[in-house]
C-alpha cells in the first residue's frame, strides 16, 4: 500500500460473505428432544405425530406470505440451478424496494431424529437420524441489511440458516449518511469518504443483526412458541475481505499477474499457517496447500489451512481483494473471559466462541490474516522492472569507443560473481576485491578486477565515494532478483 500509494484509490476492509446458523436450545440435540418429549408427556413413538402440525404451520406461513407479497413459490427440483441467478431474475424485474423478494422451495438433507427402543437398557429415547425433507428460502430486500435469505426446513429440529452481506449492509449505511459511492457487484470501486466508511464498516453491531434474526425467524418459522425457547445464533461461514482499489486497470493487471505468479511459487505451508495466526505441529491433522484456480471473472489463488482459507483475487480490473475465510470460528484464538465447572472465571487465551457476539472481535483476527498477507505480498519484487533491466544489461554496450559485453546471467563466472554481490552484508557495508575472492577461486586477483569494471560501466554495481567499496545497484538488484527467478521459475522447471 505504501508503494503504490498515489495509484490506490482507497482502502477498505469489510465482511462480506456471512452464514449463521439458528437453533433451537433444547431441541437441536437428540437427548433435548427426548426431556422435551417427556416433559410434555408425549410417547416417544408419537414423535412423528407430534412433528406433523409443526411441518404444516411453516407451509402455510410460506403460503401466507407468498400471497400477501404476490409471489409465487417457485420449487426447484435440479440441484444444478442456481438459487442466485433465479434471484437476480426476480430483482431485474422487480427492482430493489424493501420486502419479500422470492420464496423458492427444494428438498434438501437435514438432520432428523426416529424413535429408538434399546433392548439392552430397556430405554425409550430419540436419537439422530438424516434424510430429506421440503425447504422454504425466504428471500428479502432487507431496509439495513440488503438481500439476505432464511432457509427454513419443514421438519424438526428446525434448524434455521441466515446469509447476509457486510458490503450490502455498508452501502446502505454510507446512503443513510449521504456519502457518496459507487459498487459493481459485491465490492466498493469509489468512495468519497474512505475513511469514514471504514469507520461505519467497524460498527456492525450484533445486538442489531440479534433482532434482524430474531424477527425473520419468528415471520418465517412459527414453531419456536411450541419449544418455548428463543433461537440461538451461530456463525456457520465468514467471510472478511480487505479491497484495496486502483485507480486504474493498468496498474493493477501487470502488478496482479507477477503477485499471483510468485504466490503460486513461494507460499509454502508455514506461511499459510503464518497468514492465519497458527503454527504448524508435529500433531497437525489438518490439510495445508494452495490452489490456483481460473475464473470466469478472472484468476484466483486460494491458500487453506483445515477449514479455514485466504485468497486473493482481482474485481472488475481495478480491484484487488484479499479475503480470509472460516468455516469453523472456534480455529482461531484470542484472550477472553473463560467459564470453568469448578473455580472462578479466568482470563486466558482459548478459541472463539461461535456466537454472533463473537463478530467484533472476530474483525480483528480475520482483519490481521489479511494484513499478513498484504505484507507478504509487499515482500514479493515487482519484476516487471527487473525484466526491463534484464534486457537492457545482457545487450553489449559502448562506452568510451570500447565495447563492454554484456553479462551472462547464466554463465558460470558471472552467475558466481553475482550470486556473491548478493549476499545481505554487501547492502550493508559493501564490499571490497578482497571479501570476493574467497568465494570466487576460479578468477585472479587480476581478472576479478576486470569484471568488476565490467559491472561497474554496465550500471549494476556502484562504489563508494573515495573507497574501493562496491554496492548493486537498484537495478543490479532487480535485474540479478529477476534472473533468479526465471532461471528457478521457468527454465529449469521445462528442462526437467
Amino acid at each position: 500500500m505504501d508503494r503504490y500509494d498515489d495509484r490506490i484509490a482507497g482502502v477498505l476492509s469489510c465482511y462480506d460473505r456471512v452464514v449463521i446458523t439458528g437453533t433451537l436450545p433444547g431441541a437441536c440435540y437428540a437427548a433435548g428432544m427426548t426431556r422435551y418429549l417427556n416433559a410434555k408427556g408425549i410417547r416417544i413413538f408419537d414423535y412423528a405425530e407430534f412433528a406433523k402440525p409443526l411441518r404444516d404451520r411453516v407451509r402455510d406461513r410460506a403460503a401466507a406470505l407468498a400471497a400477501e407479497a404476490g409471489v409465487t413459490i417457485e420449487h426447484l427440483g435440479k440441484s444444478h440451478i442456481r438459487k442466485e441467478d433465479v434471484v437476480v431474475r426476480v430483482l431485474e424485474l422487480r427492482g430493489d424496494r424493501p420486502g419479500l423478494v422470492h420464496i423458492i422451495s427444494a428438498m434438501e438433507a437435514c438432520n432428523a431424529y426416529k424413535p429408538w427402543h434399546d433392548k439392552r437398557t430397556h430405554k425409550t429415547f430419540i436419537r439422530p437420524d438424516s434424510g430429506k425433507c421440503l425447504h422454504y428460502y425466504f428471500y428479502f430486500m432487507d431496509a439495513k441489511f440488503g438481500l439476505i435469505y432464511l432457509r427454513v426446513p419443514t421438519w424438526a429440529p428446525f434448524r434455521l440458516q441466515f446469509y447476509c452481506n457486510g458490503h450490502s449492509w455498508l452501502s446502505r449505511r454510507l446512503t443513510a449518511e449521504g456519502i457518496g459511492y459507487t459498487m459493481a457487484d459485491n465490492a466498493f470501486i469509489r468512495i468519497d469518504d474512505w475513511v469514514r466508511a471504514q469507520e461505519l464498516a467497524d460498527s456492525l453491531s450484533p445486538d442489531r443483526l440479534h433482532r434482524t434474526l430474531d424477527r425473520y425467524a419468528a415471520l418465517c418459522c412459527p414453531v419456536s412458541d411450541v419449544f418455548e425457547q428463543s433461537y440461538h445464533w451461530s456463525l456457520m461461514q465468514v467471510e472478511y475481505a480487505t479491497d484495496l482499489v486502483f485507480r486504474s486497470a493498468a496498474t493493477l493487471d501487470p502488478l496482479y499477474d507477477q503477485l499471483v505468479r510468485q504466490s503460486v511459487l513461494n507460499v509454502k505451508a508455514e506461511q499459510v499457517a503464518t497468514f492465519l495466526g497458527r503454527q504448524i505441529t508435529p500433531l497437525l491433522a489438518q490439510e495445508i496447500g494452495s490452489q490456483f484456480s481460473t475464473r470466469i471473472a478472472g484468476t484466483c489463488i486460494k491458500h487453506r489451512f483445515g477449514k479455514c482459507s485466504i485468497k486473493m483475487y482481482d474485481k472488475h480490473g481495478i480491484v484487488l481483494r484479499i479475503e480470509t475465510t472460516t468455516n469453523d470460528v472456534s480455529f482461531f484464538k484470542h484472550h477472553r473471559k473463560v467459564e470453568h465447572r469448578k473455580g472462578p472465571a479466568t482470563r486466558e487465551l482459548a478459541p472463539v466462541k461461535k456466537s454472533i457476539y463473537s463478530l467484533v472481535d472476530l474483525r480483528e483476527i480475520l482483519l490481521g490474516c489479511n494484513r499478513r498477507y498484504i505484507a507478504h505480498l509487499s515482500a514479493l519484487d515487482d519484476f516487471s522492472a527487473g525484466i526491463r533491466a534484464l534486457r537492457r544489461l545482457t545487450k553489449p554496450r559502448e562506452l568510451n569507443g570500447k565495447t563492454v559485453q554484456g553479462i551472462n546471467f547464466f554463465a558460470p563466472v558471472d552467475k558466481a560473481l553475482l550470486h556473491a554481490l548478493q549476499n545481505p552484508r554487501v547492502n550493508i557495508a559493501g564490499i571490497r576485491r578482497g571479501d570476493l575472492l574467497p568465494d570466487l577461486g576460479m578468477l585472479s586477483p587480476t581478472r576479478l578486477s576486470r569484471q568488476l569494471r565490467r559491472l561497474l560501466d554496465l550500471g549494476v554495481i556502484k562504489r563508494a565515494t573515495g573507497t574501493y567499496r562496491y554496492y548493486l545497484t537498484k537495478v543490479g538488484r532487480a535485474a540479478t532478483a529477476a534472473a533468479e527467478r526465471i532461471a528457478a521459475a521457468v527454465v529449469i522447471p521445462a528442462m526437467i
